[in-house]
């Protein structure tokens, strides 16, 4: 069994440099992969930040999750990655999908599945060198094309498929219930045979969402927002557990200005989580890992064991923080420091 590259997606943004500082802590402090989300309406420039962040490591990977086809072209993606690819080779990967905080926000719709496919297609073409026809006078061609794989984050049946068709890899976003799990693969695997491609060349990585708190009520509450959250978009993904949802639905919560901008994004998670209530502890241990250390690290092992046992090998596994981390000056618990010492270290020793 390999032992997953373990990731963070959450950083310090209130400058370059304390992004760059930040990240260059992750990597002294043991984290495998920093990304970052392009949300141009809540952190500074992905690029610029991803830049510093370059200059000031040397090891650890580095790269977006996830970009859009929406807010940017395609073409301006594959030659801003293809730039941090120069100054991170080897380890810079880009993540996309149809986008959604980043392009609601802007007052515009989430990308359709075949558009975000062809910009898949479009940029892994030309971060390879080809040219590629877009209906100008020419093929388009980037002149310094960089070797940086593109992976697409996924939790619907289409997208999955889609992304099994052309990606060089697949961000699995669906909770953490190994039954949702193997559903998300079972779909990459079969795009991938329809592709013409093998099956189990697609690099497999997966998001979970991480309540990293010791208060087990309060991290019960959070849990229970993360579940509504992917019932805002996904509902079906509860009912392949067979879990019901019996309240009212997630948009008369948004439309009254108790959760904003989503269940997933809410500034109070303990609020939001309040709001669906009347969901079970179930259903938020199947779409997070929460609580202390100990039990996050029983759970995360116990996850990636399982998944191993049924052949599907995780090359990422990134822990999103929930809430997001504070800032380093802040005084608040330290996430950046205590996950790789107090869980990671743990779950890596037991799968040696």
């Amino acid at each position: 069994m390999s032992v997953p590259k373990f990731g963070l997606n959450r950083h310090d943004t209130s400058s370059i440099a304390a992004y760059a500082a930040d990240v260059a802590r992750a990597e002294a402090c043991g984290w495998d992969a920093a990304f970052i989300p392009d949300s141009q309406l809540r952190r500074r420039d992905t690029y610029v930040l991803l830049a510093a962040a370059a200059q000031s490591t040397y090891k650890i990977d580095i790269g977006t999750l996830l970009v859009n086809p929406v807010n940017r072209h395609p073409t301006v993606t594959a030659s801003s990655i293809a730039t941090i690819g120069e100054l991170a080779p080897g380890r810079t990967v880009l993540g996309c999908g149809i986008g959604d905080t980043a392009v609601r926000l802007a007052g515009l719709k989430p990308a359709r599945i075949r558009e975000l496919e062809s910009s898949v297609v479009l940029m892994k073409s030309l971060l390879a060198g080809d040219e590629v026809e877009v209906g100008a006078v020419k093929p388009a061609v980037l002149p310094f094309p960089a070797q940086v794989p593109v992976w697409v984050a996924a939790g619907g049946p289409k997208t999955l498929e889609m992304a099994g068709a052309c990606a060089d890899g697949v961000f699995i976003r669906v909770g953490t219930h190994l039954r949702n799990i193997q559903r998300s693969v079972e779909r990459i695997r079969a795009g991938a045979k329809r592709a013409g491609r093998d099956p189990h060349s697609i690099r497999l990585g997966a998001v979970f969402h991480t309540v990293f708190v010791d208060d087990q009520d309060v991290a019960l509450l959070m849990g229970k927002s993360m579940a509504a959250g992917y019932y805002e978009y996904s509902p079906m993904l509860l009912e392949h557990l067979g879990l019901d949802w019996k309240g009212a639905h997630p948009k008369e919560f948004k439309s009254d200005g108790r959760v904003w901008p989503d269940f997933h994004h809410a500034s109070d998670l303990e609020a939001s989580g309040r709001c669906v209530n009347f969901l079970s502890d179930e259903h938020a241990r199947a779409f997070c890992l929460l609580g202390g250390a100990s039990a996050i690290s029983e759970q995360l092992t116990e996850l990636i064991q399982i998944a191993s046992d049924q052949g599907i090998e995780f090359e990422y596994v990134v822990l999103q923080p929930i809430p997001d981390p504070p800032r380093p000056d802040s005084g608040a618990g330290a996430y950046i420091e205590r996950v790789p010492a107090e869980i990671i270290s743990k779950v890596q020793s037991r799968l040696m």
